[in-house]
């Protein structure tokens, strides 16, 4: 008799379970929709951001070039121009060969500034590109002996997405040893091994003590650095001491 009751109870009890599983099995699949739909917004939201500062950090480029390289050779033109004599022939054709060489420069660089505008479609063509690009413009400043080891250029896979945040993690790299290192040599090497790209920045500026700041992970920007590289699942190795520069490498899966 107890049987026939226990498998009564049984038979009852089962769709009652049967349903709360169903219910329960539903609430953690919505649970885990919304999570992945929250994540997805957040990384774009996040991409949205980088092209923002991508395009911040460019137009800063283009307004100190213009301000501080075809400002000053037009500024030089101008003014060869006003000296010229026509009444001396000989000099008069100096000056206005001198001129003609300094538009020359000038339309180039104004080229330059062209192909910069086009921020993300340097990415397009390509990280080692856009990254050729980036230390172009620090090259320029005159301000750092570099020693570069580009291996990406003529690679032939890409990913947007990631070559964007790459060229927004380089460029926080670079404003920070502008900015904070008091370096004079940097060297940069970027390449690919074994599905992931490497990117290494050293520099031999004042350096810090990184134990506070892995820690805290905050300070000279690195806080951005680390919330983007964990985004696209990269790895960052930072060593530095005082008085010893500063070495930052990361690894990103890719593409």
């Amino acid at each position: 008799m107890s049987l026939i009751i226990l498998a009564s109870l049984v038979f009852l009890l089962m769709p009652i379970f049967l349903l709360l599983y169903i219910r329960s099995y539903n609430r953690h699949k919505k649970n885990h929709f919304l999570e992945k739909l929250n994540m997805q917004q957040k990384f774009e939201s996040e991409m949205l951001q980088t092209r923002v500062e991508v395009q911040d950090q460019t137009m800063q480029s283009i307004a100190t070039e213009l301000h501080d390289n075809v400002g000053q050779l037009l500024s030089l033109t101008t003014l060869t121009l006003n000296s010229v004599n026509l009444n001396d022939a000989e000099k008069a054709k100096k000056k206005i060969d001198n001129s003609l060489s300094l538009v020359n420069k000038s339309i180039k660089e104004l080229r330059e500034l062209a192909k910069l505008l086009h921020g993300e479609q340097l990415v397009e063509n390509g990280i080692g590109h856009a990254i050729h690009q980036e230390i172009n413009w620090l090259n320029k400043t005159g301000a750092y002996e570099l020693k570069i080891n580009n291996q990406l250029l003529d690679v032939q896979v890409t990913s947007p997405d990631k070559d964007l945040i790459i060229l927004r993690l380089l460029q926080e790299i670079i404003n920070n040893i502008i900015k904070h290192a008091q370096a004079k040599h940097i060297q940069i090497d970027s390449y690919l091994e074994k599905n992931a790209l490497h990117l290494r920045v050293r520099d031999n500026g004042v350096g810090f003590d990184p134990n506070e700041i892995k820690v805290k992970k905050s300070g000279m920007g690195l806080n951005s650095i680390y919330k983007r590289i964990e985004m696209i699942n990269g790895k960052l190795a930072l060593n530095s001491a005082p008085g010893e520069g500063t070495s930052i490498s990361i690894e990103i899966p890719y593409p």
